[in-house]
């Protein structure tokens, strides 16, 4: 039998680390990554035969949980009716009918297959619709890898932006201002100084790629008021909380109360499948190719196996999943809180809806990325590596939200509250030691 070992010096072999998405490697964390050949509900279960309680549910996706019955018949189902087609399908538009259903407010909905291109689509399409190029997004707000969108926060309140990877030229993210999340004075400065000039605000409306970063009182109805004085857009990335903390995503769970002009959804609107979407003000989608001069194309979009798991999801996810989803949300981030506490470990656990994350070393509220980078990550790697001994399997690093499911119930998370007081004590450990 292959042994998770085994399988990553065969992977780096041919593979690049030996992983096709870095955090995977365990970078952050150290040792050797877990090489995953099934999950269930819940569980999923390695090459050695381990079986672990899943706290990545495939980084969002699985709200259901894994390999939920109805959502494997539907896209059986679909591939016996051919992979395949380059050519529309009725499925498309019933999920774009699903998710304007659920969110009014976009109009119109394109398909993509991933949340990279829903986020490069929208910030062309926004800049198509203004005429403009500026682009401010925030500091650890992570929003796909496209060149535009690589890029690293500067010194100061308001930079021009930095590349943030080898291969990007510093060209192209020129026209790109980086500002703290959640800095309402910056925000202010950036629009008072260039506002003309600017054609969208990109944000994630409660931040979870530095952490969970929820959005201060005010801050997204700021970007709203700012954004329609100077006739930019606003755009809700929403590829991790859109569908998972509320049916409406955040829009819904903060009340209805902004009304951006581009959505971008992935992760639970395509079921695990590789689908997202961008949607919004129907005269913006509409200067989209073929209506329209902003261009975009792709041969798998909306591909009828994803399609057909995005129906299937988003079809199963009613009220009763989402009040589990944030039961077992709220009881776990408390057991977390609670055997930290025990340990005499300083933490912050932060919440989004049913998303939260701990910061292992930090007392006060995190409001930013600088903030969050103070965290102590060596900590949070002996916290990890407990757990997955003891058979949890976290987030493998500390920059990264928790994510539950309407399967995790009873039994499952009684053995995860049972694995945390040893976690805390190793946490604390590594904190007392410095490493």
């Amino acid at each position: 039998m292959t042994s998770n070992e085994d399988a990553f010096a065969r992977a780096r072999r041919v593979i690049p680390g030996g992983v096709d998405s870095p955090v995977r490697a365990f970078g952050s964390v150290g040792g050797a990554p877990r090489f995953i050949e099934r999950a269930h509900g819940a569980y999923v279960y390695d090459v050695d035969g381990r079986e672990y309680v899943d706290l990545v549910g495939s980084w969002g996706p699985a709200l259901l949980g894994h390999a939920h019955p109805q959502v494997v018949s539907a896209v059986q189902a679909a591939a016996a009716r051919g992979l395949s087609f380059g050519a529309p399908t009725v499925a498309e538009a019933e999920l774009a009918e699903l998710i304007r259903d659920r969110v009014p407010l976009a109009e119109r909905v394109r398909l993509v297959s991933t949340g990279t291109e829903a986020t490069m689509t929208a910030i062309r399409l926004a800049r198509g619709a203004t005429g403009r190029d500026l682009l401010v997004k925030f500091a650890g707000c992570y929003h796909g890898h496209s060149d535009a969108l690589l890029v690293a926060a500067g010194s100061g309140l308001a930079t021009a932006g930095l590349p943030a990877s080898a291969g990007v030229p510093a060209s192209t993210v020129a026209s790109t201002i980086v500002v703290p999340y959640n800095d309402a004075a910056a925000v202010r400065a950036v629009f008072a100084e260039r506002g003309e000039e600017i054609a969208a605000v990109i944000t994630e409306p409660a931040a979870a790629n530095m952490g969970v970063v929820p959005p201060e009182p005010g801050f997204n109805e700021l970007l709203r008021e700012l954004t329609s004085a100077s006739g930019a857009l606003l755009i809700y990335d929403e590829v991790l909380v859109g569908f998972r903390v509320h049916a409406s995503g955040w829009w819904g769970l903060e009340g209805r109360t902004v009304a951006p002009d581009l959505f971008t959804f992935g992760k639970v609107v395509g079921g695990g499948m590789p689908l997202a979407a961008l949607g919004g003000r129907r005269d913006v989608m509409d200067l989209l190719a073929p209506l329209g001069p902003v261009y975009q194309a792709g041969t798998l979009s909306g591909n009828p196996l994803a399609t057909a798991a995005g129906i299937a999801t988003l079809g199963l996810a009613d009220d009763s999943v989402y009040a589990a989803v944030n039961a077992a949300a709220a009881e776990l981030g408390s057991a977390v809180s609670a055997a930290l506490d025990g340990a005499g470990v300083p933490h912050r656990l932060q919440r989004a809806g049913s998303l939260f994350s701990v910061f292992l070393g930090l007392s006060e509220p995190v409001r930013d990325y600088a903030t969050a980078q103070r965290q102590h990550t060596g900590a949070y790697a002996a916290f990890f590596h407990s757990l997955l001994d003891a058979g949890v399997a976290l987030p493998p690093s500390a920059f990264e939200a928790w994510f539950v499911s309407a399967a995790h119930t009873g039994s499952v998370l009684e053995r995860v509250v049972a694995a945390l007081p040893a976690a805390a004590v190793a946490a604390g450990t590594a904190l007392a030691d410095g490493h």
